[in-house]
């Protein structure tokens, strides 16, 4: 299974960098509120994004996993990926593994209920593990965990059966071959939708209340802000006597801006501590790059409820929303990566990464879990829509180009020599993921 992890324009919960670098502070529970709002086009508003760390400990950026939905307990800046513990990875596993079995469900489902002879189902690629046979059907478990198939006896040489059985894939009519090829995107489809709905009725929906100002999460001692004054919990009101307001991450930029801009030079901030509100002059230290740093992390100054739905058709109405603004978010970061290819290559993610992205989620807060699962079966149904060999839509368009072609399908030999291309170059690209992001587990990196 391959993942895209890049950035869209909305505000994503799992990132691999991110401003939100905090813990869950209960001293914001002291600040005026300014604001409660729904988050936009999606309540949870989830995407596997990558953004800009906006850490004012230095230059060097920090690849890190973030929920901000549910911040974690203590902050951390760790380069890679952090898998966590084994319970976390057991549970990303499980979930990336009903994800797979959920999508070739869905193609052995729709070809058995039209009578269409089906000869494996395996889950993963390459070498068997372990297998067993029923009522003609090798299921079978596999080495490389990179998705998984159906398989079909149309062109085994070994099958005894006719090759003009009606009951044979190839031989069924454009539509029968149609929805099975499809039923997979399908299936994850509803199975995301289950898992946003099961949400909603069992733990609610996050609903985010804004505050004025930046929050401090974390203070580096021996930093330029340690020795001025400023303290973890602070909340940063104004800078050089421009006030900050409750736009999230813009208004982290506008800090981190300041304190770049000015190395060695004092920047004026305005501070709440408690019901303490009070200035404060800083003098950012020049880093390497010249530019100013003063040893905190910064977060938008923000704080998470959840909702419960409290009638049927809200339910509904709640689920429907998420879902659609979670299916938007997903298309949006596919649009990016297109548009911005040479940038966004980079952040596609294999399973590894997938596993350590879930883990972190599940430590983090195992309500998280849902959101993962959901975005995780939207990915799988975009991207094995496209028209890509050895891809559902590399199938679906051989299939639509027969149907323009009148009936008439491509040579045999085309067609095997297509799709066989299209799987040897996921498996290559796969086992290159597996690798990249193997390297990239923190533990490896302190092993090296």
């Amino acid at each position: 299974m391959l993942l895209n992890i890049s950035s869209s324009s909305s505000s994503p919960i799992l990132n691999r960098s991110s401003h939100l670098l905090s813990n869950s502070n209960n001293s914001a529970s002291s600040f005026p509120r300014k604001s409660k709002i729904h988050l936009p086009k999606s309540h949870l508003s989830t995407n596997l994004s990558t953004l800009s760390n906006h850490s004012l400990y230095g230059t060097q950026n920090r690849a890190l996993f973030r929920n901000k939905r549910y911040p974690y307990h203590s902050p951390r800046a760790l380069a890679g990926f952090d898998i966590g513990s084994f319970e976390s990875v057991l549970e990303a596993s499980a979930v990336l593994t009903a994800i797979i079995v959920v999508h070739e469900s869905g193609h052995f489902l729709a070809a058995t209920l039209q009578g269409i002879r089906v000869s494996k189902f395996a889950i993963g690629f390459g070498p068997i593990l372990a297998k067993f046979n029923s009522k003609n059907v090798e299921y079978s478990l596999r080495a490389f965990p990179l998705g998984g198939f159906v398989g079909f006896p149309d062109n085994d040489p070994d099958s005894d059966i006719p090759v003009d059985d009606i009951n044979l894939l190839k031989n069924r009519p454009i539509w029968d071959r149609v929805i099975v090829v499809s039923a997979g995107i399908v299936a994850n489809v509803i199975f995301a939708y289950a898992i946003i709905f099961t949400q909603v009725v069992s733990v609610g929906l996050p609903v985010q209340e804004s505050f004025p100002g930046v929050l401090v999460p974390d203070v580096r001692s021996s930093s330029a802000a340690s020795r001025d004054g400023l303290l973890p919990g602070d909340v940063i009101l104004a800078v050089d006597g421009a006030e900050l307001s409750n736009s999230g991450s813009d208004t982290v930029s506008k800090v981190v801006d300041v304190v770049k801009r000015n190395p060695d030079h004092n920047v004026l901030l305005r501070i709440k501590r408690g019901k303490e509100d009070f200035e404060i002059q800083i003098t950012p230290d020049k880093s390497s790059d010249g530019t100013g740093r003063i040893g905190v992390q910064l977060s938008p100054n923000v704080r998470f409820s959840k909702v419960r739905p409290k009638n049927i058709p809200e339910t509904f109405s709640f689920a429907g929303r998420e879902f659609f603004g979670l299916s938007y978010n997903v298309l949006d970061s596919l649009k990016q990566t297109f548009l911005n290819f040479s940038q966004t290559a980079s952040k596609v993610a294999g399973p590894v990464a997938i596993i350590a992205v879930g883990a972190e989620v599940a430590r983090s807060n195992a309500d998280g879990l849902y959101q993962f699962a959901a975005l995780l079966n939207l990915n799988l149904a975009v991207i094995n829509l496209l028209p890509l060999p050895a891809l559902d839509g590399g199938t679906l368009a051989l299939i639509l180009l027969e149907a323009v072609r009148g009936g008439r399908k491509l040579p045999l030999e085309v067609e095997q020599g297509i799709m066989s291309s299209g799987i040897m170059l996921v498996l290559f690209l796969g086992l290159f993921l597996i690798v990249k992001d193997t390297l990239n587990l923190d533990f490896i990196k302190e092993m090296l």
